[in-house]
């Protein structure tokens, strides 16, 4: 292989390098192999892991990638921007002898960007302050502070019944045709910190996307008023799969330095992180790694976890990331390996339904396989309301109580059920077309969403209410008026 110096005629043998670090100005002229979306290149050395790389097409076109293996005398890189128009001979490859880093600054706020982080919305570069490394660096454990801050996103069966806390990873769990995107798109619109919305920003990381969904994510970000406090990050479907890898870190890292150099509260929604896998087993085979469940890496779990763990808050510092990521479940298996490890890796879980989406009733969330496991440290008299806890366990057991009514009126008849159980058949109606069910524009505060709560259990008969207490129920169960008094005479 040719090396070319711009400085000098140093050969490959006599080329002074530090171990790990490349130099820069100096280039190698021709590769080894190309591979999808990787270049192999042999006889150089000292190159470092994760180093970013300038490659250097035959008409002086540049393409950017960066060092995913590298051993004494041979390196693999994955190109950005795509293969497509290289040549074996001719392509010239500069390491840069730095990881990848994008910059960081407030102007970023009502911006687009692609994977990474060039503005793709027509404005100039934003000013920045610095450039970080989009890996980021892990939050020390003895610093992280626990989450318990309540984070009102205006859905009912969100914030009752798996409550989203400041400093979280909730993903949600959907499948193909599902409205996770609208779903996304109304959280961004509606999401809050109560007390704090002037410090309260969202990062979006969209990967894989369609063009039309972009553009709906836009214009609903744009005519809802909100732009001004999103940073957006779009990988379209026709994007090259290697900028998707890149994507949520890029997120992240403007993510880290809104929240722990300014002291704002970020919300970083991540969508399709499928999409994200997918590319994952693309390059994954490409390097013919050997692989692992549904042909995916054997190291799917940490490299999510080199993801997900970028939430928290620090001890003494003001802000803090908070991260929903999204992904649609393969046939709707949530013990696929994206759902099944993402669960493992997070707090919890929301479930879309498609039972629910063919009812028409939007969002379709499922509360029973639903789970937030910081609920009950974000909840409470000085967070919500004290009944907040009890009337959200009284909605879940009741309504698990309905599938099984369910399950025998399919098999008897709903004619042949119990009193008793035609009632929680009718509770359990109300539960999904008055609770779940919602507008895509409607924002239901948390005692809106208790006291409808509190509507709906007093379908049942007062005595079936065990896990409120007497003095909350003094309090918060609706007093009947005569017309409900005559109804129920009507009825009888």
């Amino acid at each position: 292989m040719n090396i070319s110096s711009m400085n000098s005629s140093l050969t490959a043998g006599s080329s002074s390098r530090t171990a790990g670090i490349g130099v820069l100005g100096k280039e190698y002229i021709g590769v080894s192999k190309v591979s999808g979306p990787l270049l192999f290149i042999e006889g150089i050395s000292g190159i470092g892991f994760d180093e970013v790389v300038e490659i250097r097409m035959k008409n002086n076109q540049v393409r950017h990638g960066r060092v995913l293996i590298t051993s004494r005398t041979s390196a693999l890189i994955e190109v950005f921007e795509g293969t497509g128009g290289l040549t074996i001979s001719t392509t010239r490859v500069r390491f840069q002898g730095q990881p990848l880093k994008i910059p960081v600054s407030t102007d970023m706020l009502g911006r687009v960007f692609n994977g990474l982080g060039i503005p793709i919305d027509g404005g100039p570069p934003p000013i920045y302050q610095e450039k970080r490394d989009v890996n980021g660096a892990p939050i020390n454990p003895v610093v992280r502070d626990y989450p318990e801050d309540f984070i009102q996103t205006g859905i009912s069966t969100i914030d009752c019944m798996n409550t989203l806390v400041r400093g979280q990873k909730l993903p949600i769990f959907s499948g193909s045709g599902l409205p996770h995107n609208e779903l996304a798109a109304q959280i961004v619109r509606q999401a809050r910190v109560r007390g704090q919305s002037e410090k309260f920003v969202v990062v979006f990381a969209a990967m894989g996307v369609k063009n039309d969904v972009a553009q709906m994510f836009r214009q609903s970000f744009e005519e809802s008023g909100v732009l001004s406090r999103v940073v957006m990050f779009l990988n379209l479907a026709n994007d090259p799969s290697i900028e998707r890898l890149v994507t949520p870190r890029s997120a992240l890292t403007i993510a880290e330095y809104l929240a722990f150099e300014h002291g704002m509260h970020v919300l970083v929604i991540l969508t399709d992180m499928t999409n994200y896998c997918e590319a994952l087993r693309e390059i994954s085979t490409s390097k013919g790694e050997v692989p692992s469940r549904k042909g995916y890496p054997g190291y799917l779990y940490s490299d999510l976890a080199s993801i997900y763990e970028r939430a928290g808050r620090i001890i003494n510092c003001p802000g803090s990331i908070t991260q929903i990521p999204i992904l649609t479940m393969p046939n709707d298996d949530i013990t696929h390996p994206i759902p099944d490890l993402t669960g493992y890796i997070t707090e919890g879980q929301i479930v879309l339904d498609r039972e629910l989406a063919k009812r028409n009733i939007y969002p379709p969330i499922n509360v029973l396989p639903c789970l937030s496991r910081l609920m009950n440290d974000g909840i409470g008299a000085d967070k919500t309301r004290e009944d907040h806890a009890n009337i959200s366990n009284q909605l879940y057991a009741a309504y698990s109580y309905v599938k099984k009514v369910e399950t025998l009126a399919s098999i008897i008849g709903e004619s042949e059920l119990s009193e008793r159980d035609k009632k929680y058949l009718e509770f359990g109606k109300m539960f999904e077309e008055e609770f779940v069910r919602q507008g895509q524009n409607e924002n239901r505060s948390i005692n809106q969403t208790l006291d409808l709560a509190w509507k709906i259990a007093a379908k049942l008969p007062i005595e079936e209410l065990i896990r409120v207490s007497e003095a909350q129920i003094q309090k918060y169960y609706p007093k009947k008026t005569e017309q409900d008094e005559e109804e129920s005479c009507l009825t009888d």
